[in-house]
């Protein structure tokens, strides 16, 4: 196991959606998870990647804890992405499990090299990214990021807003 520089614990599950605000509520009314916490990025992030090129990546993202699992859906607002390369739109799609990283390079080359490219890379402040396309072996991407304290204490906080929530103020921003 020492070969295998990412944290093995899957902490995310996320879908594809074309309307987020919809999809939150669904998710609310129909599974009881929320409150979701929607951020919308547009130039929040920089050394984007497409399968190797420069590219640009937007979205609308919606955050809610269930249980020991994160929910996260996306919407997106560029068509050449990761996301597309699986779920086209118009539909929904569950699209990737997140895991945390220590070493994006040594990752990196590691799923490379089991033949497992980065779809999507790129970093939103000191937080980096990749959506690798396991899709051959688990059916989806697994998306890894950099642990550090800034993302944990904000994962921590929707964790603890879920608790208890008495379904009031479903979408927050």
């Amino acid at each position: 196991m020492l070969d295998k520089p990412t944290d093995r614990t899957i902490f995310q599950n996320a879908w594809v959606v074309d309307d987020v605000e919809a999809a939150c509520m669904r998710w609310v009314r129909e599974m009881g998870v929320g409150p979701f916490f929607v951020t919308q990025y547009t130039d929040q992030f920089s050394d984007i990647t497409y399968r190797g090129k420069p590219a640009e990546l937007g979205m609308i993202v919606a955050l809610a804890q269930a249980g020991p699992v994160q929910v996260e859906l996306i919407q997106p607002t560029v068509e050449v992405c990761a996301y597309r390369d699986s779920v086209a739109p118009g539909n929904t799609g569950f699209h990737h499990m997140c895991v945390w990283t220590l070493d994006m390079e040594a990752d990196t080359e590691y799923f490379e090299r089991l033949g497992y490219p980065a779809a999507n890379r790129g970093r939103a402040g000191t937080t980096e990214f990749a959506y690798f396309d396991t899709r051959p072996l688990m059916g989806c991407m697994l998306e890894v990021v950099t642990r550090n304290d800034g993302i944990v204490e904000r994962f921590a906080q929707i964790a603890r807003a879920a608790e208890g929530w008495d379904g009031r103020d479903p979408i927050r921003r």
